[in-house]
């Protein structure tokens, strides 16, 4: 049980890890799937190898002690962790692999001066609390998922019905049940989760949702990453009739209901989540505009659906910058800027912005929304890969 000492011991380390809670989450890490092999399924080595993973986790701990007295102040973060923990199935006898490592790691990296037996019971009292908050939480999202028509629990078999390229870069697979059965529907903007056995090890990736819900098939589509185990192997290994295991949709960045008009802005493969959200908004006759930044015209993916639909819409417009001149004609050429966001969106500033692609691009977009006038609560946006602070 956390009591209030504990609390306050807990509080006491923050300098601690504002200093050194990325060393900590290395040697956590380093520790954990060097000794726990059946846990490394639930991360991605590309994450770990570029710090992303570790500098996240320092974060979400550093944040977590600094509001220990009041969790509800770490706003959306615990959902976050919910739904991605959901998407990849972690399951509650694994928390104290993590709790173990986590103890441990204080232990050996602050030394025996700082991380006295003291501070371990505390943090250990601390890690039980939050341990027991998430494993509530994502029980009641599992038996959620499994309640709803055509919804599930655990790993399903998905068939690889179709795959279609869409961009020099983007392929779509389009899944459907091995089963036969039905397909629970999900919320625009949501990913599910893939469990896959590549070169005999298992690995876990989410992929956003990129077409609206019909009852019959998933759609996602992967960008090839140099390099990337995954998205190579989907793009080259699997086939139609191919067949791969899938966690039920997830996610917390969907479109909220309202009349308010809408900004949705994408940069390169973040354009995936935003699809289900114009359909729905064009089904809704909500005001949309649709912005998209692309690298160049042979990256640019959907073009052609988007296209259709804002020429069927009167509600929907759209526009369109690469990076890089030639090929079809867009409104734009350059990086995100405020010029180019002034251009593109309605004068009218009263709208909801939902925006998504990699972190720099997702920073400079909410620094350059906020300076045209957008009130920061009418943002909303999603990460790929690890929650971090977004930097511009």
């Amino acid at each position: 049980m956390l009591t209030t000492p504990h609390r306050d011991i807990v509080k006491a380390t923050v300098p601690l890890l504002e200093a050194g809670g990325e060393a900590l989450t290395r040697h956590f890490y380093g520790t954990m799937l060097a000794e726990y092999p059946e846990v490394r399924p639930l991360f991605n080595q590309a994450h770990q190898a570029s710090g992303a993973q570790p500098r996240a986790l320092a974060n979400g701990i550093l944040q977590y002690a600094r509001h220990i007295d009041r969790l509800d102040a770490l706003g959306p973060l615990v959902g976050q962790i919910v739904q991605k923990h959901v998407s990849l199935r972690v399951l509650p006898e694994q928390y104290p692999i993590v709790g173990s490592c986590l103890l441990r790691a204080i232990r050996e990296v602050l030394g025996p001066d700082l991380a006295t037996d003291a501070v371990i019971e505390a943090w250990g009292a601390a890690y039980q609390q939050l341990a027991d908050l998430l494993i509530g939480a994502e029980e009641d999202v599992y038996a959620a998922a499994a309640a709803r028509p055509g919804g599930w629990r655990g790993a399903r078999r998905f068939e690889i019905a179709r795959k279609t390229p869409e961009s020099a870069e983007i392929t779509s697979l389009y899944l459907k049940p091995a089963d036969g059965g039905p397909l629970m529907a999900f919320q625009p903007g949501q990913y599910i989760g893939l469990k896959l056995t590549i070169d005999g090890q298992e690995v876990r990736r989410n992929y956003s949702l990129s077409a609206p819900p019909n009852g019959s098939t998933y759609r996602i589509s992967v960008k090839r990453e140099p390099g990337g185990v995954v998205s190579n192997h989907l793009h080259d290994a699997l086939g139609v009739g191919a067949t791969i295991e899938l966690f039920p949709p997830a996610g917390e960045f969907v479109l909220a209901p309202g009349e308010r008009p809408l900004a949705l802005i994408s940069g390169g493969v973040g354009i995936t989540p935003t699809l289900p959200m114009l359909h729905a908004a064009h089904e809704q006759r909500r005001p949309v505009t649709f912005v998209h930044f692309a690298r160049n015209a042979a990256v640019h993916a959907f073009r052609d659906w988007v296209d259709d639909l804002v020429a069927r819409s009167t509600q929907a417009r759209r526009f369109y910058c690469h990076e890089e001149a030639g090929g079809a004609a867009v409104d734009a050429h350059g990086r995100v800027s405020a010029e180019l966001l002034a251009r593109a969106l309605p004068q009218a500033r009263d709208m909801d912005a939902y925006f998504v692609g990699p972190a720099p691009f997702m920073g400079a977009v909410r620094r350059l929304l906020g300076e045209l006038g957008m009130p920061a609560e009418r943002m909303r946006w999603e990460f790929f890969g690890p929650a971090a602070a977004l930097e511009d």
